[in-house]
């Protein structure tokens, strides 16, 4: 009997022996040659592009073929008023030019299966242009994560009104770039996995986040913990619908 269980477990899927799951998102990608760095990290790890970019059509392609799973990045009126960049979404537009500005962002970079938010700290607190940014989402067949950059943000509200799959960012990893601030948010994000069993965590492609990541990243399976494609956060339907699109394109 013993060895017949043994064998049981043997033949489960191997993700079935983790308790917990992580998605990492490296974003703001794009303009800098540094940036091709992130394609050094493991398949695992999702990456969200800029729309627009010099290097985004170049590196979605190449990720995309190495297994990376990508996001488009957009670019969101925020409140300290910084130059938001290509493919800006503002509360100045009107319904048809934010939806035909998110429509050229998702073109503009190849092989796109999710969305988040760049800065936006004013735009995603607003109903009426973030219901028309899901409605776009929606009509090209795209899940939404919301970076959080306030806690006032209606997006996720909005993607649930309009039906559009969300998560949210639980931790940003590399706001402090240092060792020290790494590791810590390194390690708060392995104890809230621990605690709630899947999270989302955003990083940026920084050497010094990258370098980070590449020696410690082995940690999560010791924590039993597995580094997974943010969409493999949603729900199991649209996993499976995600996973034959990305088979498709």
């Amino acid at each position: 009997m013993r060895y017949f269980l043994l064998l049981i477990l043997l033949l489960l899927p191997s993700a079935s022996v983790f308790a917990s799951k992580i998605a990492i998102i490296i974003d703001d990608i794009g303009y800098r040659q540094s940036d091709k760095a992130v394609l050094t990290l493991p398949a695992n790890i999702t990456l969200s592009i800029l729309p627009h970019t010099p290097l985004g059509k170049t590196l979605a392609h190449q990720a995309y073929l190495q297994g990376n799973e990508i996001l488009v990045h957009l670019p969101m009126q925020a409140l300290n008023g910084k130059a938001i960049g290509a493919g800006a979404l503002t509360n100045t537009m009107t319904e048809n030019e934010l939806k035909e500005q998110v429509a050229n962002a998702i073109e503009s970079i190849p092989h796109v299966s999710g969305a988040n938010n760049h800065m936006g700290s004013l735009l995603t607190q607003l109903d009426t242009p973030m219901r028309w940014v899901m409605e776009s989402l929606q009509l090209h067949d795209i899940y939404f994560i919301d970076s959080r950059t306030t806690k006032y943000t209606q997006a996720g509200a909005m993607a649930q009104q309009v039906g559009v799959p969300s998560l949210q960012r639980e931790i940003f990893l590399d706001n402090d770039k240092s060792k020290t601030g790494l590791e810590r948010q390194f390690q708060q994000a392995i104890t809230l996995a621990k605690s709630k069993q899947q999270i989302v965590v955003i990083a940026h492609p920084y050497p010094e986040t990258i370098a980070f990541l590449t020696e410690n990243i082995h940690r999560l399976t010791n924590e039993n913990i597995q580094l997974v494609h943010a969409s493999n956060l949603l729900p199991q339907q649209v996993v499976t619908a995600v996973s034959d699109k990305n088979r498709l394109l």
